[in-house]
């Protein structure tokens, strides 16, 4: 018996829109529906309850309860008005003007039905009486308040409902454009780091090889062309790669030291010491080439006698441990002030992607070794292909 919520198409969330729409065009049809089902509902309880029960199955009373029916409904119309009148007014003044408006109501219905009832029926000096066909109007336009309030507010309940609802997934619409924003971002910035490194080594290749064609050693000239393809045709194949496996990473280093043998000869060695357990591990693609650059251009080549590099990977826990650290260039001076600052292009590089990739969680150390040179300790999240983020 009572309207729905009346929502404003200008705070709806968009997506509720139709459905609001859809409420308000159907508004009226549901109030009307449901007046005539609760006051015929009453007409059907006073037949069942007085007619029957004192046996009055005359047509005149029977039309009676169908005519004080449709007198509610007339009533109630207005009713409905003054309760959407006031319904932004505050609790007391509201509740005063519902028990006015009900006892107002009530006291028209009671005296029209009564009157009617007379004037239908062959009863008279019914009007002593009238006490107790005013308490039952009451109670019948008490109820009819109560049910519109109730559903008006149930109305706004699902309507506050939906408003958060719809506040929720925008939400996490926006939260999840913001985490795609920040990871375009992130892989913008690692592509762009990763771009950095061959560049940089190409460089230095094609100056060697510059310089072995001046020298007119022809036969490594083109050697270490050759070498120079098989790397960056793996660098193609690979370089998108977010993450590779570290016995591929271990492959791709010894193409790079192919080529860089082809420069220094026997001054250069180098030992790789990976643990079984590691060699599946997944590691940021063209990790281990700027380090070792960084050491052959720091150490082997400004020492005269070459030297040593070593890597080492092990797993430890959930974290994988890689180690890169070289003999020493030989001045032990120039070897300490490398180890404080890390200098170099590569490092740098590799120091900014792993901030990249692992936050927190990566961590890059640098200092001496015990070769007698520089050293760089790298630990990140162990994680494989099929098994992810190994948890020990």
């Amino acid at each position: 018996m009572a309207d729905p919520y009346p929502i404003s198409p200008v705070t709806m969330p968009a997506r509720f829109k139709g459905l609001g729409a859809m409420f308000g065009t159907n508004r009226e049809a549901q109030f009307w529906l449901l007046q005539l089902a609760g006051w015929l509902g009453i007409s059907l309880i006073s037949y069942v309850s007085l007619n029957l029960w004192y046996n009055q199955p005359e047509l005149t009373y029977v039309l009676h309860n169908i005519l004080q029916s449709f007198l509610g409904i007339a009533l109630s119309w207005p009713l409905r008005l003054v309760f959407r009148s006031c319904w932004s007014a505050s609790w007391a003044a509201r509740a005063v003007v519902i028990v006015v408006s009900v006892m107002t109501f009530a006291l028209a219905w009671a005296v029209i039905r009564l009157a009617a009832f007379e004037a239908m029926t062959e009863e008279t000096n019914l009007w002593a009486d009238f006490g107790g066909w005013y308490f039952s109007s009451i109670f019948i336009f008490l109820c009819w308040a109560a049910f519109y309030h109730g559903i008006k507010y149930y109305r706004l309940l699902l309507f506050e409902r939906d408003q958060l609802l719809a506040a929720e997934a925008l939400q996490k619409e926006e939260v999840l454009r913001r985490t795609r924003a920040e990871t375009a971002v992130k892989e913008s910035q690692l592509t762009l780091l990763r771009y950095q490194l061959n560049p940089h080594f190409l460089f230095n290749t094609l100056n060697s090889i510059y310089a072995l064609i001046d020298k007119g050693d022809a036969d490594q000239a083109s050697s270490m062309v050759l070498n120079l393809s098989h790397f960056l045709r793996y660098s193609l194949e690979h370089g998108a790669e977010r993450s590779v496996e570290l016995a591929n990473e271990v492959d791709a280093a010894n193409l790079y030291l192919t080529i860089e043998q082809t420069r220094f000869v026997d001054r250069l060695t180098v030992v790789f010491s990976i643990a079984e357990d590691a060699n599946e591990a997944l590691v940021p693609s063209f990790l281990l080439q700027p380090l070792i650059e960084n050491a052959i251009k720091h150490a082997i080549a400004q020492n005269e006698d070459g030297g040593i590099i070593r890597v080492t990977a092990d797993a430890d826990g959930d974290m994988l441990r890689v180690r890169v650290e070289d003999s020493g260039s030989g001045h032990r001076p120039s070897d300490s002030a490398q180890a404080v600052s890390g200098a170099g292009l590569g490092l740098q590089n590799v120091r900014e992607r792993m901030a990249a990739l692992y936050g927190e969680r990566g961590r890059l150390k640098t200092g001496p070794s015990d070769l007698g040179g520089f050293r760089v300790d790298l630990a990140f999240p162990l994680e494989t292909r099929v098994r992810g983020v190994r948890h020990d």
